[in-house]
């Protein structure tokens, strides 16, 4: 456990050490939601029915911009043969890492969210649900991630790619995130427990997928 941590620790003072990707993040999320009003038109009605789709669509966007250093920074730097020669599964070490993106890139997201989602019109209980939801729904987008970035690790400039591989793996987590988020008003609470119910289903899902998936990719690259 205390070499877990110490791994989570470990990102976290890089990734804010560095400060840009996860400033870039919240920048990148802020400028979509706030540039889908501008397209669409300022009708009340309109931004009500789409606000959910454009928050959760921006988080799972932005939470791609700092994917692409997951691993490769600690292969670049040698990191990557230590942490695979700990006396540790590597499937748990994938998981602190997961951990620690999650913390630094998604979560910032989640926090400014529902000022966001008050731009946009969404009525108080259903910011509440958005802001449970992306806590419950969210990590999933590192830990699927947490899959491309392990296989595209020795690409050159694989953010393109890494970016087509994840993207579809995020439809699930995106289709009940902006459900739970839209049936709150009128649906009542069966119908928000139950998309609450299948985003958690899909976090531990991807927690174990991407477990497995990123460390058996981390070893045959390092091979």
């Amino acid at each position: 456990m205390n070499l877990l941590q110490a791994i989570i620790l470990r990102d976290l003072r890089i990734a804010y050490r560095q400060g840009s990707s996860a400033m870039l993040g919240v920048g990148f999320f802020a400028l979509v939601v706030t540039m889908v009003p501008l397209g669409v038109g300022p009708e009340r009605d309109v931004l009500l029915r789409i606000a959910p789709g454009i928050l959760w669509i921006g988080a799972a966007l932005s939470s791609l911009i700092s994917l692409d250093r997951l691993f490769h920074a600690d292969a670049e730097d040698g990191s990557l043969d230590l942490l695979l020669s700990l006396p540790l599964p590597l499937e748990l070490v994938v998981l602190a890492k997961t951990i620690a993106h999650w913390i630094s890139s998604i979560l910032p997201l989640i926090l400014i969210s529902p000022f966001l989602a008050m731009m946009l019109g969404l009525p108080a209980d259903a910011i509440g649900g958005l802001a449970i939801a992306l806590l419950i729904g969210s990590p999933a987008f590192s830990l699927l991630g947490a899959i491309g970035a392990a296989l595209t690790i020795n690409t050159r400039r694989g953010g393109l790619l890494l970016t087509i591989l994840v993207l579809p793996l995020y439809i699930p987590t995106l289709i009940f995130g902006v459900q739970s988020v839209g049936a709150g008003p009128g649906a009542g609470t069966d119908a928000i427990t139950a998309n609450l119910m299948l985003l958690t289903a899909i976090t531990l899902i991807s927690a174990v997928l991407s477990a497995w998936s990123a460390a058996a990719a981390l070893r045959i690259n390092a091979n």
